[in-house]
């Protein structure tokens, strides 16, 4: 059996870079498209693709002969516009550049975000709300991308839902960003004590990811056991229960400031991953690991 060939878009990212790795390790030969010479990971079975997804000739020439595809930008500190020009309309281009070559999976890397997660709304499965047009940008324009993929026919389509996503690197919101930002200004800790906060670790998410680019979840008639053949198939990726005194909590102690607990309505459901443990997935970095690399990661700021 001939390895897959696997194209990842944002391949130097912190989501990128892991699925790289976690489909070399199942021996796909990855194309990692990335803007700049260089930036691309360095592994075995690696190869670098520079361009633009967004431009249909490049595009269409990375994804020829592919047997998936992965997306996984979205420009988290751009503008609206910035965020549906590069975020929506550039992973249109490149799915759209997919589906005419034959390639017969797209996998794209989505947000929980895209729910409805008000006080009172309880847990979440794939089944439910999404948020409406009055949410923030970030939320709005990823159901968007969302509903783009679901229209586009001719491929099988997973929209992987992840929750925060924990893990170390520059780029990372949650283990860099958020921290430095909790560090700079008292109003940014304050919360709710026992708002949720769901989450699932970068390795778990790529592992999920590169099973199912790599074909290891098969396709299925019945969403429970794998992706829908030929159909546009959601799934939330979340680890254990877990609230913002677990993870504000941590990255105050870390910096040694003190976070300012509020009362008031906060979701406190959970994100439902039954359907991801349903294809076999099981996460495999505990809250406990997650806190301390955490916590070591924030003293470094």
């Amino acid at each position: 059996m001939t390895s897959p060939i696997v194209v990842v878009t944002g391949a130097n990212g912190l989501v990128g870079r892991h699925v790289v790795a976690a489909l070399t390790e199942r021996g796909a030969t990855v194309r990692a498209v990335v803007r700049r010479v260089g930036a691309a990971p360095d592994d075995p079975g690696v190869e670098e693709h520079v361009g633009d997804f967004a431009d249909p000739a490049f595009a269409g020439t990375v994804v020829a002969g592919a047997d998936a595809l992965v997306t996984t930008v979205h420009p988290l500190g751009g503008d609206a516009e910035a965020q549906r020009r590069v975020g929506l309309d550039g992973t249109l281009v490149v799915a759209e550049a997919a589906v005419a070559a034959g390639v017969p999976l797209l996998v794209h890397v989505s947000t929980a975000a895209v729910y409805d997660r008000s006080p009172g709304v309880g847990d979440v499965s794939e089944d439910s709300a999404l948020v409406g047009d009055d949410a923030d940008d970030y939320a709005v324009i990823k159901r968007d991308v969302d509903a783009a993929l679901d229209r586009l026919e001719g491929a099988t389509r997973v929209l992987v839902r992840p929750p925060a996503i924990l893990g170390p690197g520059e780029s990372s919101v949650w283990n860099s960003v958020r921290p430095a930002e909790i560090r700079d200004s008292e109003t940014e800790r304050h919360a709710p004590p026992d708002k949720s906060f769901a989450w699932v670790h970068v390795t778990d998410l790529a592992a999920l990811v590169a099973d199912v680019a790599t074909g290891a979840i098969p396709v299925s008639a019945d969403p429970s056991s794998g992706p829908v053949a030929a159909g546009c198939t959601p799934v939330n990726v979340a680890s254990e229960p877990a609230t913002q005194r677990d993870y504000l909590g941590t990255v105050a102690r870390a910096l040694g400031v003190d976070p300012v607990w509020e009362d008031g309505d906060a979701w406190t459901g959970q994100i439902l991953a039954d359907r991801a443990r349903g294809w076999g997935w099981a996460p495999k970095v505990s809250l406990q690991d997650a806190l301390a690399e955490l916590e070591e990661g924030v003293r470094a700021l």
